[in-house]
């Protein structure tokens, strides 16, 4: 099974009015960027044409690589989903 098959297997419950993580995608250098783009297990991290850092919160694993790989220096808030929202594994 593909990674993009495994990913469309969990549920996703996003809540758009309060992103549980934060990003400063303005104002961070490309090797910040490229830790970024490499690392997240999902994906979700992009860097576009103009040199900003571009994030979706909605497919996040809430796995904390992130945090790991830039700290404070890019993400700016990292936390929990609210109750009743964020991922929801499911084997497949």
């Amino acid at each position: 099974m593909k990674l993009e098959e495994r990913l469309g297997a969990n549920k996703y419950y996003v809540d758009e009015t309060c992103p549980h993580i934060i990003i400063d995608g303005e104002s961070v250098s490309r090797e910040e960027a490229m830790k970024l783009v490499n690392g997240c297990p999902a994906g979700l991290y992009t860097l576009q044409e103009d040199g900003k850092l571009a994030f979706d919160f909605a497919g996040c694993l809430e796995c904390g690589t992130c945090r790991v790989l830039c700290g404070h220096s890019v993400v700016k808030t990292w936390k929990y989903p609210r109750n009743a929202k964020g991922v929801e594994f499911r084997q497949g």
